[in-house]
């Protein structure tokens, strides 16, 4: 093979290389997208989920203030929580006011503990029965979520990805679901 053979040899394994790393380049950049659309996506879905418990809580209240009308305490913080949950803006407020949501309907529901003919209600077993459900799902939807922030923070924190990533000008995602501190202490079961 002559001088000029090896240089257009030369030239296409070059050449090669090049659109090998431009399409690496590409598809990983287009993955660094899909992922971070993918978070906002899956907290829309949590916020569905605490839509839907929003809408259940006047049911519950309701129900459990017709039995226990000198609770009002708690009725107000049910109400306090669910306004901060309308009026939070940012996920770390929405975070936030969601943990005391969650505070506030534990009291609820121990208040509703302390009434035997309310237990026995057909609409409040239901509400209840709506009512955990929705914290069901609100726990696979938080899961996603974290999932979803996860693996895109995986790849925006990894080699060679991570350099996309910055020349992208994405950055890690750092908001992750963590648990509330009085979730994190066992509750009190008592048979009285």
């Amino acid at each position: 093979m002559s001088k000029r053979g090896y240089a257009h040899v030369a030239l296409l394994v070059v050449l090669l290389v090049i659109v090998g790393v431009v399409i690496w380049w590409v598809s990983t950049y287009n993955r660094l997208v899909r992922l971070h659309e993918q978070i906002p996506a899956a907290w829309s879905q949590v916020e569905n989920v605490l839509q839907r418990r929003n809408d259940l809580i006047p049911n519950l209240v309701a129900t459990v203030k017709g039995y226990a009308k000198h609770e009002e305490k708690v009725f107000d913080d049910v109400a306090a929580a669910r306004a901060a949950l309308g009026g939070a803006r940012t996920v770390p407020e929405r975070v936030n006011a969601n943990n005391q949501m969650t505070a506030a309907l534990s009291r609820l529901l121990m208040i509703a503990e302390n009434y035997p003919n309310l237990k026995a209600d057909q609409n409040f077993i239901r509400l209840q029965d709506e009512l955990a459900g929705t914290e069901n799902r609100i726990a696979v939807e938080r899961m996603r979520f974290n999932t979803m922030v996860l693996e895109y923070n995986t790849e925006v924190k990894t080699v060679p990805t991570k350099w996309v990533a910055r020349y992208a000008g994405l950055s890690p995602a750092e908001m992750y679901f963590k648990a509330v501190e009085p979730a994190k202490t066992p509750p009190q079961v008592s048979f009285d």
